[in-house]
């Protein structure tokens, strides 16, 4: 399937070509991005081609708009406040790109009148890391073996813990995350642009941001987790997608099942032992003992180092644990 048009017009040519240039860079957004430095150009491919989205000036009359026969159109702003009247939603247009897209996303997505968009790409290898332990390093694991995936693919990381304090530590406020993106697929399943409305970026790896209160992951379901992660797998462009289980409880099992390995971070020490003895013996009882096989024992080496947030990023990369992963994924065919 063809990605849709979204046209880009502003009385700024070198804003337009800027913009228009770095979201093509961002292929969760499922469109081909077009800019135009000229109204006529654009009123003219409008008459030949259907532009799905159009994100122009607010200086442009309405009546010019009308002229592009765009089907969905949002206004590009120069002051923070929208416009007080006018059929359009605005944005503006000074913030982040990716910001500016995740709301015009937001906007598209809750138009009545879409019908919905899926991507058609090859299934998304999935990577599970859960443990039944505390204190394994499971995220700081996770999170770093995110970046250097995200090097050469394209990589979704998702967190399933009900405090994971990830804005804390990375320092982004959000406007959206998990819980808004179980919420929609609860009630209209999975449409692609809602993940795109929800993604953010930091350092090289795509993630949405955990759930905002711990009763979200409570009301879902393992299986509805599982098939969301099943979805988003298929459906998207993501190459890789790294689920960071948390304390999700026995229902971690059903999300495991779809997951095409696992890492267990694990502890040398008596209790640490017996927790996962357990766990094994419950995927036994409970018809699930051939994820045993996909299962990945690790040890990633301890570190006392982890205490700034503000480098937060290179400790991963470039501390001991950068290396036991590169080394660990060097192995991996």
């Amino acid at each position: 399937m063809a990605k849709r048009v979204m046209a880009v017009y502003d009385t700024d040519p070198l804003y337009t070509e800027r913009f228009t240039e770095f979201v093509n860079q961002k292929e969760q957004v499922p469109f081909t991005v077009m800019a135009f430095t000229a109204l006529d150009r654009l009123k003219t491919y409008g008459e030949d081609h259907k532009i799905e989205l159009l994100l122009i000036s607010t200086s442009i009359p309405r009546e010019e708009i009308e002229k592009t026969g765009a089907a969905y159109v949002v206004m590009l702003a120069d002051g923070e406040a929208a416009p007080p009247e006018g059929p359009y939603p605005s944005v503006y247009k000074y913030q982040a790109a990716d910001s500016l897209m995740r709301e015009v996303m937001k906007y598209y997505c809750d138009d009545p009148g879409d019908p919905g968009y899926a991507m058609v790409s090859k299934a998304g290898r999935t990577i599970g890391v859960y443990s039944p332990i505390n204190r394994c390093l499971k995220t700081s694991f996770s999170l770093t073996m995110g970046q250097l995936l995200a090097r050469d693919l394209k990589v979704l990381y998702l967190n399933l813990e009900d405090c994971s304090g990830f804005g804390r530590l990375i320092g982004e406020e959000y406007r959206g995350g998990l819980s808004d993106l179980l919420y929609y697929y609860s009630q209209e399943g999975f449409r692609w642009v809602r993940l795109g409305s929800v993604v953010y970026t930091w350092g090289e790896l795509d993630y949405v941001p955990p759930v905002q209160y711990p009763e979200d992951l409570c009301q879902v379901t393992g299986q509805m987790m599982a098939e969301l992660v099943t979805h988003i797998a298929r459906e998207s462009v993501y190459e890789s997608i790294i689920l960071d289980l948390g304390q999700f409880g026995k229902k971690a099992a059903e999300v495991l099942e779809v997951c095409d390995v696992v890492y267990m971070p694990v502890k040398d020490d008596c209790v640490s032992a017996a927790k996962i003895e357990e766990f094994e013996e419950y995927l036994m009882s409970s018809g699930r003992g051939s994820l045993k096989d996909r299962i990945q024992k690790i040890k990633p080496p301890y570190h006392c180092s982890f205490s700034r947030k503000d480098n937060y990023l290179e400790q991963l990369l470039w501390g001991e644990l950068g290396d036991y992963t590169r080394q660990l994924l060097r192995k991996q065919p």
